[in-house]
């Protein structure tokens, strides 16, 4: 044992005993101080005898003996005194005070600190007061030694270091002047020298890391709660660049009014305090894997995974910073139930994005930059207080001078926050807050490339009669993250679809601007009204010419909705798949043609087939099926096997299954999937061509009464009328060239269409006077018609108008 001479309130002794024995006996671990106060302490007493320590850890209280109080209790069982106490010895007892401090609380007794001092007067109210917390202090140390050699013996002294604090002193601050009385050894341990102390806290306080000061102020909070017997760690540079951990117990005397009025507090050195080996490997593998992080992403799943289980947390949430908002980037569990009402209102997709102004006092911790602890029952708002019931820490992520995110730990059960906890968060939060500024300049990039991307895509896909199509698009993982894959769904005239998948070559914006023009160009070319291998010799002539070394592929199928008769053009492209009702799946034969912008004068033929209701046509590009690690048959095999298997009830979920194990990926993803279910009903249609002659008007007229009348439609009959005259006037009048007209009846419309060989479009007259002798008939088109418009066609223009009708009007279509 030590024989180290230990002075502290009035105590000239210390004493250490450990519960042991299973919890039926004290085993005295320490002595240190001035022997001659007690000479001769047993070694072991019986945790259920008479002695002081024994009564003090049972009743879970300090017991303070004057030297009158002392003698009695002597009396009473004199076997659990000391020698000197018990009048063996010749010096007398009457100026010797005890003290019994039980070291831990509840569950977690681990033994009694005695102290002993000739007082004659007992210990005084400051002296207990400062001797509790320094108990305290043991205790910590004590819990740390007991930590660390878990299912061994209990600790002794041979174990390397003092249980007792070998450095440590008391101070008192007066609040309502800062005037501050500290020991000497509290002005050793901060290296300022006795002499230079003007009294000031302030003086003190200038040691302390500025990271820690935050934790210091708090403990005068007058809402902070009473937490006494919690150990606040702290840091501090001495004179000579030194670092060192120090531990305070405090306690906090309020007045009448509950105002903070005077501080008690115990310092002692804790360099028991560093990281652990456990501790540092910890934060060295955070370390090495958010280094090799490339998203915010990764490193917030990366930070879950690294501290959830060491600080056995309930919950954690990881998110950045943005004005007035907290954007959570991951979450632990993910489950919204599992969070407070506020954050799930705000789940609006994979994560919440909560706003600042609903968390008050997160906002005011993370404008101060430091981490915070809250203990149990500390006053917080629903959105706090529901993620750490039992304790809370926040822990800001600075970089580059800012705090860039935060990280909120919570737990549901009580949780009182140690200080390895403290070091392992302080230490973690550094490394997490560069690697999420790493992580976001690169996300920048990505979001970058991946807004071209998609910007150059459709943003949705047309609703289809007689069909459902879905698309998916995947970015690479690898590189710039921006290729030349593209979809496309486009409406056409009489009922036809035409569906476009295609494949710019490389990844560069390059690639990715290519795609936009081929894009444009083969929905312009379609809408024109060319079948599919005019469009596709189109587009590929506009990509020769264009002054690019880049190349692509496409695969272009139009297909007739209502009869269910596909044409399909391959060029250089994977070709379709096709799952049958009865779940067969096959590649579809389709004769291909070269890449786009090869040869100039490329012949691409077209082969026809046939879908019957409830068939699914898959248009696909490399990217899902060929890979440095996938071959391009095993890809195709893998997807004909999923389409096997697949309901195609929910084509959406058909698509994601296609995607799905896909994983990390050297090139982009684009999937187009259709489900063919046909039209009930087949819309009536007939042509008429108009003739240049004075009365073209009347015929078209009589035609379309014909028309209309076989089909049954009567009360919509003059309203047609007067939209064909209107319209075939109009192109008879301001066209040359061949005029046709188009009368398409369907379930609930009549549509009539007039095309001419001029390519502009009609323009609809602001205002005509009640002189004038035209200009009026777009304007009666307008106010007759439920809808009409203009689109170009191959050498000209259709303008066209839509008549609702109600079948109960007439016979039904088809």
């Amino acid at each position: 044992m030590t024989s180290q001479r230990f002075a502290f309130c009035g105590a000239e002794l210390a004493a250490v005993y450990v519960v042991a024995d299973q919890g039926r006996e004290l085993h005295l671990a320490e002595l240190t101080g001035n022997r001659g106060v007690l000479y001769g302490l047993p070694a072991i007493l019986a945790l259920a005898g008479h002695s002081p320590a024994a009564n003090a850890v049972r009743s879970g209280r300090p017991l303070w003996l004057t030297p009158k109080e002392l003698a009695t209790f002597i009396e009473d069982d004199p076997h659990h005194f000391p020698t000197r106490v018990r009048g063996g010895a010749p010096d007398t007892p009457a100026t010797i005070s005890l003290g019994a401090l039980p070291l831990g609380h509840g569950d977690h007794e681990l033994g009694c600190l005695i102290v002993a001092g000739e007082t004659g007067d007992g210990f005084s109210a400051d002296d207990r007061s400062l001797l509790e917390l320094y108990a305290d202090q043991v205790a910590a140390g004590l819990e740390s030694v007991a930590a660390r050699f878990a299912g061994r013996k209990a600790p002794q002294a041979h174990l390397g270091r003092s249980l007792v604090p070998d450095q440590g002193g008391a101070f008192i601050v007066e609040l309502s002047t800062g005037r501050m009385e500290a020991h000497a050894h509290v002005l050793e341990l901060l290296g300022v020298p006795a002499e230079q102390f003007d009294g000031r806290v302030e003086t003190l306080l200038a040691c302390a890391v500025p990271d820690d000061m935050p934790a210091l102020m708090s403990i005068v909070e007058p809402d902070r709660p009473d937490d006494a017997g919690q150990q606040l760690a702290f840091r501090i540079r001495r004179p000579n660049g030194e670092l060192r951990w120090l531990g305070l117990r405090c306690r906090v005397e309020l007045d009448s009014a509950g105002i903070p009025q005077r501080v008690l507090g115990v310092v002692a050195d804790a360099t028991y305090l560093r990281p652990s080996a456990d501790e540092v490997s910890l934060v060295q593998r955070l370390s090495a894997t958010l280094a090799g992080a490339a998203t915010v992403r990764e490193v917030s799943r990366l930070v879950i995974a690294a501290l959830r289980e060491p600080l056995g947390a309930s919950r954690i949430a990881v998110g950045e910073l943005e004005p007035e908002r907290l954007v959570v980037t991951a979450l632990d569990p993910p489950e919204p139930d599992a969070w407070p009402e506020v954050w799930r209102s705000e789940w609006r997709s994979e994560w919440p994005d909560a706003s600042l102004g609903d968390l008050p006092t997160l906002q005011g911790a993370l404008r101060g930059g430091h981490m915070s602890l809250w203990p149990p029952g500390a006053a917080l708002e629903p959105g706090l207080l529901g993620i750490g019931p039992g304790g809370l820490a926040v822990l800001p992520l600075p970089a580059d001078g800012r705090v860039v995110g935060v990280c909120l730990v919570g737990w549901d059960v009580e949780h009182r926050f140690g200080p390895e906890e403290r070091s392992l968060l302080t230490a973690a939060a550094g490394l997490v807050g560069q690697a999420l500024v790493r992580a976001h300049a690169l996300d920048a990039g990505h979001e970058l490339a991946t807004m071209l991307q998609r910007s150059l895509l459709p943003r949705k896909l047309p609703e289809l009669p007689g069909g459902v199509a879905v698309a998916r698009y995947l970015p690479a993982t690898a590189g710039l993250e921006v290729g030349g894959d593209w979809y496309d769904v486009i409406p056409l005239r009489d009922g036809h679809v035409a569906f476009v998948i295609g494949d710019v070559q490389g990844h560069s914006a390059g690639a990715a601007t290519i795609m936009g023009q081929m894009r444009t160009a083969v929905r312009a070319y379609a809408v024109e009204g060319h079948p599919p291998d005019v469009v596709v010799a189109r587009a590929n002539r506009l990509l020769v010419g264009m002054e690019t070394d880049l190349f692509a592929t496409c695969s272009y199928v139009d297909l007739d909705m209502e009869e269910g008769i596909a044409r399909i053009v391959r060029a250089g492209h994977l070709p379709p798949v096709l799952r049958h009702p009865d779940g067969i799946t096959e590649e579809m034969a389709v004769e291909g043609g070269p890449p786009l912008g090869v040869l100039a004068e490329a012949e691409f033929p077209m082969t026809e087939a046939g879908l019957v209701p409830g068939t699914l046509l898959v248009l696909l590009t490399d990217g899902l099926v060929e890979s440095a690690r996938l071959p391009l048959e095993e890809g195709m095999r893998r997807v004909c096997d999923v389409l096997s298997a697949a309901e195609p009830a929910d084509v959406g979920r058909v698509a994601d299954e296609l995607v799905v194990g896909v994983g990390r990926r050297d090139d982009d993803v684009a999937l187009l999937l259709l489900r063919y279910d046909g039209t009930r009903g087949r819309p009536l249609r007939s042509h008429w061509t108009v003739w240049r002659l004075p009365n073209a008007v009347l015929h078209a007229r009589r035609f379309t009464a014909r028309t209309l009348r076989s089909w049954g439609v009567a009360e919509e009959l003059d309203s047609a009328l007067l939209v064909v005259s209107e319209l075939v006037t109009n192109a008879i009048a301001h066209t040359q060239g061949e005029v046709g007209m188009e009368l398409t009846l369907s379930a609930d419309r009549l549509r009539i269409a007039v095309n001419d060989a001029s390519p502009r479009s009609p323009v609809k007259p602001v205002w005509v006077s009640w002189e004038s002798t035209g200009g009026r008939g777009l304007l009666i088109v307008e106010a007759t018609a439920m809808a009409w418009g203009s689109v170009p066609l191959s050498g000209g223009k259709q303008v066209w108008a839509e008549i609702a009708w109600h079948r109960e009007s007439g016979r039904q279509a088809g």
